[in-house]
C-alpha cells in the first residue's frame, strides 16, 4: 500500500504579520482541508512584531497548525531565538535551529540552514559560515545510501539558480543570493528548496541532479522563492504541495523526469569547487539535529542554555554523582539483589532483569550512579559498548537478536534493558514497526535516528526520553514532555506482534521466587562465559 502524502504549506517572509499568515492558513484549511505543517523561510519576525507576538508567546493565541521557522537574518531579531539549537517559541511554533535536519516517523527529511551568508569572520550569530555548511553536508552525506533530502529550507536564494532556467524577473540570479547555499543545494539534492528575502515569487523549472548518459538517473529539484506575507503587489507568498517522503517512494517513480526539466544550475560551481574536504575540528562529530513531526501533544521544547548544540564533544572523565537516597542499582548499595548479577566489568555490570520478559532478559548498568546514557563519562560509555557487542555475539550464537531500550523518566539509575528475540520470530523491520505502531496508538512520536548518530546529539543531560536500539544499530527516540507509560518498552515487546506474551508486560506479574532466579543467573553466567570480556581483561 502506497504511503499517504503529507500536505505541506511553505511561506516567505512573515515579518511579524502573524495574524495575516495564520488567518490565510485557516481560510485555506476551511476550503481545502487540513494541512500537516507550515514551513516559514526568510524573516519570521519584523521590527514591529512584539505586540502580535506577545499574544502567541503567552498562549492567548495559537498557530492553527504546527509551524516551523528559520532563525534571525539580522541583529534586530536575534532576541526572539533564545536557543541556537532550536526550541519551541510558542505553542505550535518551533524554531528549527541554526542548521540541521528535521526528521520524523513519517520519513520526511528536511534540511535547514538559518541566517544569511557571513561577510566577515567570526560569523555573526545571525549568519552562517563555510564551516556551518560543511558540517551540515557531512552529517547527511556520511549517511549510508544517501540519495538526497525531501526539502531544503534556507532564507537566501542560491546564487546562479536561474542558470539554464526560466527568467526570475527583476532578480539577477548571478548577483543575488549565496554561493554557500548553492553548494549546499548541489550536495543535498533536495526535491523542494524554499527561500525568501528578495520580496519576489519565483518558481524555477525543475532541474536534474545527474548528468544524462553519464550518471544513474536521480530525482529532480524544484526551487521556489516566496514573497513577503501580505505584500501589496499580490505576489505569491504561500505555496501548497503534497509530498510522499523519499524513503517511502518507489525508486522508479522517484526518478521520473518531467518534460520541462533543465540542466543543474550548479554544475559549473561543483566543477570549480576545491577537491579537498573541509575538515571537521578534532573531536567533533557532524552537526545533526532532530525534531518531531507534527504532534501537538509534544509540549514545550527544551529550555535554552545559551550554547549551540548538535556537535558532540568528547566527554571528560568525571566522578558519578551520588544518589540522593537508597539506590537499587548502585552495585555498592545494600539494596542490590546481588544474586541476579551475572557479570562485573570495571565500570559496568550485567544483571538479570527481575521479572524479565524471558529468562535471559538482562540489564546493562553502570557500577556508579548515573541517571542516563547521556550522563555517562567516556570510559563508562566505552564499556557499555563492549557489553552490547558481547551480548549481540552471545544472543546470535543462540539464534536470537536483541532489542535494547532505556526509559530516562521517573528513574534515578540508568538501566539499559536488553531483551532477546528469536531470529525466526520477526525481523528488525517488524520490531521497528511494532514500536512505531504502538507509539502512534498512544500518541507518542518516535523518531528514527541515523545509525551514525548517538543519543547525546538529541538529548541533553536531565532530558526525559525513551530510546530503543536494535542490534543492527538502528535507533528510535522519543522526547518525553509529559506523562509517559512506564511499561511501554515491555508492552511493545510482549505484544502479539512480537513475543506474544502480553501477560508479561508488567514485571510485577512475572517475578520469580529467589531459588528460580538464582538458577537462571547460574545458567546465564555459564552460557555467557565464552563471550564475557570482563573475565579476560
Amino acid at each position: 500500500m502506497a504511503a499517504a502524502p503529507l500536505r505541506v504549506l511553505a511561506c516567505g517572509d512573515v515579518e511579524g504579520r502573524l495574524e495575516a499568515i495564520f488567518g490565510r492558513v485557516r481560510a485555506i484549511q476551511a476550503k481545502s482541508g487540513r494541512f500537516d505543517m507550515l514551513l516559514c523561510v526568510g524573516n519570521f519576525f519584523g521590527s514591529t512584531s512584539e505586540a502580535e507576538w506577545a499574544e502567541y508567546r503567552t498562549g492567548a493565541k495559537k498557530a492553527p497548525i504546527p509551524t516551523y521557522v528559520l532563525g534571525a537574518n539580522n541583529q534586530d531579531t536575534l532576541s526572539y531565538f533564545p536557543d541556537v539549537s532550536g526550541c519551541e517559541l510558542a505553542e505550535n511554533i518551533t524554531y528549527l535551529g541554526r542548521r540541521g535536519v528535521y526528521s520524523g516517523c513519517s520519513g520526511l527529511q528536511i534540511a535547514y540552514l538559518s541566517g544569511t551568508e557571513a561577510q566577515e569572520q567570526p560569523a555573526p550569530a545571525h549568519s552562517f559560515s563555510t564551516k556551518d555548511v560543511a558540517e551540515l553536508k557531512t552529517s547527511l552525506l556520511s549517511t549510508p545510501n544517501f540519495r538526497g533530502v525531501d526539502i531544503l529550507l534556507t532564507s537566501p536564494w542560491p546564487r546562479d539558480v536561474g542558470t539554464f532556467a526560466n527568467s526570475a524577473g527583476e532578480i539577477d540570479t548571478k548577483k543575488c543570493g549565496s554561493k554557500l547555499v548553492s553548494d549546499l543545494a548541489a550536495s543535498l539534492k533536495p526535491r523542494y528548496h524554499f527561500a525568501a528575502l528578495e520580496k519576489a515569487y519565483y518558481e524555477r523549472l525543475p532541474y536534474r541532479n545527474h548528468m544524462v548518459l553519464q550518471e544513474t538517473p536521480q530525482h529532480v529539484t524544484r526551487f521556489i522563492a516566496l514573497a513577503d506575507v501580505g505584500n501589496t503587489s499580490k505576489k505569491k507568498y504561500l505555496y501548497a504541495f503534497s509530498i510522499v517522503p523519499m524513503s517511502a517512494m518507489d525508486p522508479a517513480e522517484l526518478v521520473k523526469q518531467p518534460q520541462d526539466v533543465t540542466e543543474n544550475p550548479y554544475r559549473k560551481l561543483k566543477k570549480e569547487a576545491p577537491k579537498s574536504k573541509v575538515p571537521i575540528p578534532g573531536g567533533e562529530e557532524p552537526a545533526c539535529q532532530f525534531f518531531f513531526d507534527l504532534n501537538k501533544h509534544q509540549g514545550k521544547k527544551r529550555p535554552s542554555d545559551g550554547k549551540e548544540r548538535g556537535v558532540t564533544q568528547p566527554k571528560q572523565a568525571k566522578k558519578p554523582p551520588q544518589p540522593t537516597g537508597p539506590c537499587w542499582f548502585c552495585l555498592a548499595s545494600p539494596e542490590v539483589e546481588k544474586h541476579l548479577v551475572v557479570s562485573i566489568g570495571t565500570h559496568c555490570y550485567l544483571a538479570l532483569a527481575k521479572g524479565g520478559l524471558s529468562p535471559d532478559h538482562v540489564l546493562i548498568l553502570p557500577i556508579g550512579h548515573y541517571q542516563s546514557v547521556v550522563d555517562l563519562s567516556s570510559e563508562v560509555l566505552e564499556e557499555v559498548t563492549k557489553y552490547k557487542a558481547a551480548l549481540k555475539e552471545f544472543f546470535r550464537s543462540k539464534g536470537k537478536r536483541y532489542v535494547l531500550f532505556e526509559r530516562n523518566y521517573r528513574s534515578q539509575h540508568l538501566q539499559l534493558q536488553v531483551v532477546p528475540i528469536p531470529l525466526d520470530l520477526c525481523t528488525s523491520e517488524d520490531i521497528k514497526e511494532a514500536f512505531i505502531a504502538q507509539a502512534q496508538e498512544q500518541q507518542i512520536e518516535l523518531l528514527e535516528i541515523p545509525e551514525h548518530s548517538d543519543i547525546a546529539q538529541v538529548a541533553q543531560p536531565g532530558t526525559p526520553y525513551f530510546y530503543v536500539e536494535l542490534d543492527t544499530g538502528e535507533k528510535l527516540f522519543h522526547r518525553i514532555r509529559g506523562r509517559f507509560p512506564l511499561q511501554f518498552g515491555r508492552e511493545v515487546l510482549a505484544s502479539e506482534a512480537l513475543l506474544a506474551q502480553p501477560q508479561r508486560a508488567d514485571w510485577r506479574q512475572c517475578a520469580a521466587q529467589r531459588p528460580e532466579e538464582e538458577a537462571q543467573a547460574r545458567a546465564f553466567r555459564r552460557d555467557f562465559e565464552p563471550f564475557d570480556f570482563s573475565l579476560r581483561d
